[in-house]
């Protein structure tokens, strides 16, 4: 949630992220409710103050006083009561709004409506030349038996997968090679919970806005009085961010670096008639995602640093990518800005999102109540996220960049050391 009183002194410059973001938040409104709301505050809080001294004072009144003074507590108390729901009903007013307004861009993230306009800031590695044409990852998936989308279909739906062979153990040697590498950079590794309460989903900015991505178990309805009220989470971001939701952590120790592990799982509601076809858009994957709690005063380093992570990991698997700075109109709602790494994929000739990496800034953290504390009180951290891992697009990356003439797929060397004595997948006889 944005902050109210930095938005009724900084107007012009909330209104101006707001057109970044392409996103209309009626700001007269929001600051009108706001207004009311503070005014009714400040009414509701006199009168608990009055009735509380009433109250302490009444003991010591003689009895005719006291019959008066407790008349006149019925009679306030009432207001009170009266006033009170008239506060929670405009409370509800103000964060239903609220929480529509994201998170301002920051100054560096350029104009632009779409991904189409995002700004590429440095291309890395050599584009592999082939000297045959190169195959797609679901041909070689058909090719080497090691991906099977058919029978997903039939068992799930459409955009499901089997991975099979070789391929289920590279996955599981990436996510190794990965724990290791941020193990040693000292981040914390944790499995999640993969379902989230509703109030997950609003603290970390995915709701309202991507609330159409999410898929929903067992709601309450009229006719499921009992339901779960529970999500699938689309990333460990989501769970990761609950981890210092609930008490302060010292200043000193800051940052605190972790990296999750999970399944997502999204529904790609807006994405229908694109990437249909094998794995690069799915509805279920595994991920691993890094997550830090920082000072607010280091989250642009630390911004940097998990960036140059994820070009570390790109870098050492040989897979030539370009980083892209991301414009206001393809920017979430909760990020101040955002680098994409996107790799190299050779039947496509284009670069595709393999990893993004967010500057929440305080967004999340007073959604949440995300919070630190030095000799000066609690004040909120910044939050920050980035894939360390992508399992499907970085298994097509490979698979597409790493081919070989007959249909066979070398491995990268620093997966060696993670695999049973397999350097290359071939093609089954």
């Amino acid at each position: 949630m944005i902050d109210l009183k930095d938005l009724r002194e900084n107007r012009a410059l909330y209104e101006a992220g707001f057109k970044k973001k392409q996103v209309n938040i009626d700001i007269d409104k929001l600051l009108d409710i706001d207004q009311k709301y503070r005014e009714k505050l400040q009414a509701v809080e006199a009168m608990r103050g009055e009735k509380n001294e009433v109250s302490k004072a009444i003991p010591n009144l003689a009895n005719e006083q006291k019959k008066s003074k407790i008349e006149e507590m019925k009679k306030l108390g009432e207001e009170l009561d009266k006033a009170e729901d008239e506060l929670n009903t405009i409370f509800v007013q103000l964060r239903e709004l609220a929480v529509q307004a994201p998170n301002p861009p920051h100054e560096s993230v350029p104009e632009g409506k779409s991904d189409e306009e995002n700004v590429p800031v440095r291309t890395v590695g050599e584009i592999p030349k082939f000297d045959f044409k190169p195959k797609d990852h679901i041909e070689l998936g058909k090719l080497l038996d090691i991906i099977d989308t058919e029978t997903a279909a039939k068992t799930s739906g459409a955009r499901f997968y089997y991975l099979k062979n070789e391929l289920v153990l590279i996955e599981f040697a990436l996510i190794n090679w990965l724990l290791a590498k941020y193990t040693a950079k000292g981040f914390t590794p944790v499995t999640v919970p993969m379902l989230v309460k509703e109030e997950m989903m609003y603290a970390t900015g995915f709701f309202p806005a991507d609330r159409n991505e999410i898929y929903t178990v067992n709601p309450t309805t009229e006719e499921n009085s009992e339901g779960d009220d529970l999500f699938l989470v689309g990333t460990s971001e989501v769970p990761l961010s609950g981890l210092h939701m609930f008490k302060a952590v010292n200043a000193e120790d800051l940052p605190k670096r972790y990296v999750g592990f999970s399944s997502c799982f999204r529904r790609e509601a807006g994405s229908y008639g694109k990437d249909t076809k094998g794995i690069l858009r799915v509805h279920q994957f595994d991920k691993l995602e890094m997550f830090s709690f920082c000072h607010p005063e280091k989250s642009w380093e630390e911004h940097e640093l998990l960036v140059s992570i994820e070009e570390e990991i790109l870098t050492e698997l040989g897979l030539p990518y370009q980083v892209v700075n991301i414009c206001g109109g393809d920017l979430g709602a909760p990020a101040a800005k955002k680098f994409d790494c996107e790799v190299w994929i050779p039947t496509q000739e284009n670069y595709r999102e393999l990893t993004s990496c967010s500057n929440c800034t305080d967004f999340q953290a007073r959604r949440g109540g995300i919070r630190y504390k030095d000799e000066e009180g609690t004040k909120l951290m910044h939050t920050l996220n980035g894939t360390a891992m992508a399992s499907t697009r970085t298994l097509i990356a490979i698979l597409e960049n790493y081919q070989q003439a007959d249909g066979s797929v070398k491995i990268p060397e620093v997966l060696h050391p993670y695999l049973p004595g397999i350097t290359v997948i071939k093609p089954k006889t």
